[in-house]
């Protein structure tokens, strides 16, 4: 068993250090319960700014922030930095890659992971930008291309390695887009005026017919009106059906040479072994509406792994940090309510909006009611918000300053290959080589 002291108090197991994890720990800071959270890492990721990451805007400890340090005033509060490989609901029992621990409740609070929708091809070459060393290895491999790129003297060969190709014309594909259409304009050919940047395509792909399907028309088409101001080429009804590294094939049958391709076409549930078949659905948990898992009286789900369905949400929530920190906000009310043996609420969603941006002075913002915004006002509600929702004064702080620097200055100061990327077919050769 896992060394966690004995307690009379119910033992609250909670699994994943995100939106909704970190928000239910805070919240239950004053309940008389013992509260054990296991990650796997031991810092918490504010993921709407893994773009900037890497993209060369920001450094990673400045959108990160140690759990232990965020979650110090809580009583009774134990982290353990472990991935959770099973669940023994029979037995009220996790399993771990450290050991085993039993539970009064448990939350699966586990997030989501990219979805390659069975493409083996796509998964082994394309790059997923979901956490901070993926960003890293996204950052090191761009810049990389760069340098190769000026000593190449093959013509294809170097365009293929300044092209870069985006897949998913969500929130997440849309800023990537707009932040390398910067560094396309302002940044890169300084750093390389040995090369031809009007050779180097930017190119957003996207299955549906228009960009940020989950927004407004105008929205959409304000995106793709900023998006054109930076040359991304845009194709809508338009799939990668293969990627092998070096050149990606398309549904509508043609080709584009490109070293770089990333992935941000979708997310699935990221959820531990041993849930019972009838409480998963569309690689998402089913719980009911007060975030309890189906089949299950003490266990709980939140966050993007929830599948929660009502009349407004047919098909659950989005996957988005607002709805995961309401969540986490509303079952540890709920938890209070349990405890004092009084009846559970159900959870409502408040929907303040969706935004993204494209880049300085170029955002979109859908308010309820209908209303949208675009260009400078969108861009600083999109800041703000953004930087009210970063955890911990001091990456508030080093954030500010970047983008303050960044405006005045149109640099980004952490163009820095820390540790050389190598793709995996590489170091399968390279490990082949030293057998």
């Amino acid at each position: 068993m896992i060394p966690i002291p004995k307690t009379d108090y119910p033992r609250v197991i909670i699994i994943g250090g995100g939106f909704a994890g970190v928000k239910l720990v805070k919240k239950l800071k004053d309940l008389p319960v013992q509260i054990v959270l296991f990650d796997r890492n031991n810092y918490h990721t504010f993921q709407p700014l893994l773009y900037q990451v890497a993209t060369a805007g920001l450094e990673p400890d400045s959108i990160a922030d140690p759990l232990r340090k965020q979650l110090e005033p809580v009583r009774n509060f134990f982290f353990r930095m472990a991935e959770v490989y099973s669940i023994d609901g029979d037995n009220n029992r996790i399993i771990t890659e450290i050991g085993e621990l039993d539970y009064s409740y448990l939350v699966i609070a586990t997030g989501s992971r990219t979805n390659y929708f069975g493409n083996e091809s796509i998964m082994q070459h394309a790059f997923p930008l979901k956490q901070i060393p993926q960003a890293l290895d996204l950052r090191s491999h761009i810049l990389q291309n760069f340098e190769a790129a000026t000593i190449t003297e093959d013509l294809m060969e170097k365009k293929s390695r300044m092209n870069i190709v985006i897949v998913g014309g969500g929130p997440t594909g849309v800023e990537v887009a707009g932040a390398l259409g910067e560094l396309k304009k302002s940044i890169l050919p300084k750093d390389y005026p040995e090369l031809d940047f009007e050779k180097m395509s930017i190119i957003l792909l996207e299955g549906s017919p228009r960009l940020l399907g989950g927004m407004s028309d105008v929205s959409s088409q304000r995106a793709l009106k900023y998006l054109k101001k930076f040359h991304v080429e845009v194709y809508v009804n338009t799939l990668v059906e293969d990627y092998d590294g070096h050149s990606a094939r398309l549904s509508n049958g043609e080709r584009i040479n490109t070293h770089t391709l990333i992935w941000a076409a979708g997310v699935k549930g990221n959820y531990p072994e041993g849930i019972i078949p009838e409480s998963l659905e569309r690689d998402r948990i089913l719980v009911d509406e007060y975030s309890r898992v189906k089949g299950y009286d003490n266990v709980f789900a939140i966050g993007d792994i929830a599948l929660m369905k009502n009349a407004d949400h047919r098909n659950g929530h989005p996957m988005l940090a607002p709805v995961a920190i309401q969540q986490g906000n509303h079952l540890a009310k709920n938890f209070r309510r349990l405890i004092k043996g009084q009846e559970l609420k159900p959870f409502t969603y408040l929907d303040k909006g969706s935004m993204a941006t494209v880049g300085r002075n170029k955002a979109v913002v859908d308010l309820p009611g209908n209303a949208s915004l675009g260009g400078f006002p969108a861009w600083m509600i999109w800041m703000f918000i953004h930087l009210i929702s970063i955890i911990g004064f001091r990456n508030k702080l080093v954030v500010f300053l970047n983008w303050v620097w960044n405006y005045f200055t149109y640099d980004k100061g952490t163009r820095l290959i820390i540790r050389k990327f190598i793709p995996k077919r590489l170091k399968k050769k390279e490990l082949e080589a030293t057998a």
